[in-house]
């Protein structure tokens, strides 16, 4: 456990084999006060978080406030210290390959940024990519020469494997892949492309913002040099929270983009030395509190088990899209021969604000996917803007038929 705390919410011993058995909802209903309040189905935003981990950030909080942020950090050293072994064991990873950074893009901007671009290098993406990630690479072409090249969608609507292939055998540097787009409910084939990556000696980038959490991730199956993500989604955690793994052969690629006392130590009047480990991605200055939280949501996270946790998410997003499908003039807009949580739609004749303002008005949290955010997917399905639902484990199916009578109501 990386909190200190015991986890009288959730007992890891009643809920293994959770697989067979299915989930313990009404615990994890009762561990959410939110639920009280609100239909969320913007987990794919930021997901309702458990009671422990409310309760350990508030708790470090008034601890800083009683004896000072220093002496309160130095009085949780060893349950600060445990979240990189919650988030080793969420990986498959080491703790030393973990660093803790303050959002998944900031997380993915350490990795980017500190790779040895030269110019002319070729860097692969697909039309799946976040927009904070293709803007960031449109930096990197301007500052360095780079070339980003695009790779197509398969029949299915997830990255191109062929086409993939086809690409790095001309030649590429990295491969910067999205795991699951925060516009669709496709899970891209992180193992294949990492495959691809090692046969042609590419450096892979895997942002897994979306698909933390509700899905299996083991970075050596999945064989990324990085992996981002972030806390406030399906892992439930704070805001302001996320964490970077670096693989060995990315520690020996990568320098830093800055460095500060943490992650270099100054060792004569005129010379550095970098700190050895992923933490030298990160900055002294950190909110003690939020990451505690973090690892308090890992530990959560792992006590349900992912698998158990993606069962439940599968069925109730088929159950979502199902029903949003029979209805008339409604369009589910996923694409993906796997699927995940986000369910994203739209209507004929009602545009995508509208449904989002009728079902806020009905207590249920959805939310807005624009074209801004997706310049090489949506414009290439003739999409201006989907509604997006994003279910978690929590949810149940009588919240989902609520989602949609309201839609049904309003088109």
């Amino acid at each position: 456990m990386s909190t200190g705390a015991s986890h009288d919410h959730v007992d890891p011993s009643a809920v293994q084999g959770s697989a067979a058995m299915g989930i313990p909802l009404d615990q994890l209903r009762a561990d959410t006060p939110g639920v009280e309040r609100v239909t969320h189905f913007n987990n794919a935003g930021s997901a309702l978080p458990p009671d422990v981990v409310v309760e350990t950030t508030i708790r470090h909080l008034r601890l800083e406030a009683e004896i000072g942020g220093y002496e309160a950090a130095a009085a949780t050293e060893q349950e600060l210290g445990s979240v990189y072994g919650s988030l080793a064991q969420l990986l498959g990873a080491r703790a030393d390959q973990i660093a803790l950074i303050e959002n998944a893009t900031r997380a993915w901007d350490m990795a980017v940024y500190g790779f040895p671009f030269r110019r002319g290098d070729r860097v692969l993406t697909a039309r799946s990519e976040y927009a904070s990630n293709a803007i960031a690479l449109f930096q990197l072409r301007e500052r360095h020469g780079i070339e980003v090249v695009l790779i197509d969608d398969d029949p299915h609507g997830q990255i191109s494997l062929d086409h993939l292939a086809t690409e790095l055998a001309r030649g590429a540097a990295m491969v910067a892949l999205t795991h699951t787009p925060t516009n669709s409910g496709l899970l891209n084939p992180a193992a294949a492309v990492g495959q691809l990556c090692r046969e042609h000696g590419a450096f892979y980038v895997l942002d897994a913002c979306q698909s933390m959490g509700q899905v299996p991730i083991d970075v050596n199956r999945i064989g990324c040099d990085v992996l981002s993500a972030t806390g406030r989604k399906y892992l439930r955690g704070p805001r302001g929270t996320g964490f970077l793994y670096v693989s060995d052969h990315a520690i020996e690629t990568l320098e830093p983009p800055f460095l500060d006392l943490h992650s270099a130590e100054w060792t004569s009047p005129d010379s550095f030395s970098i700190r050895a480990g992923a933490r030298r991605f990160e900055t002294w200055e950190a909110n003690h509190a939020s990451r505690l939280g973090l690892g308090a949501a890992v530990d959560y996270c792992l006590a349900v088990g992912v698998e158990p946790i993606q069962q439940r998410i599968g069925l109730l997003a088929e159950r979502m899209r199902g029903a949003l499908g029979d209805l008339d003039g409604v369009a589910v807009r996923d694409k993906g021969e796997l699927t995940t949580g986000i369910v994203t739609f739209t209507h004929s004749n009602v545009d995508s604000p509208e449904i989002i303002a009728a079902l806020r008005a009905h207590d249920i949290n959805v939310s807005l996917s624009p074209v801004e955010f997706a310049q090489w997917d949506l414009p290439n399905r003739g999409v201006p803007a989907l509604v997006r639902a994003s279910v978690h484990c929590y949810n149940t199916e009588a919240e989902v038929d609520r989602l949609i009578e309201v839609v049904e109501a309003t088109t």
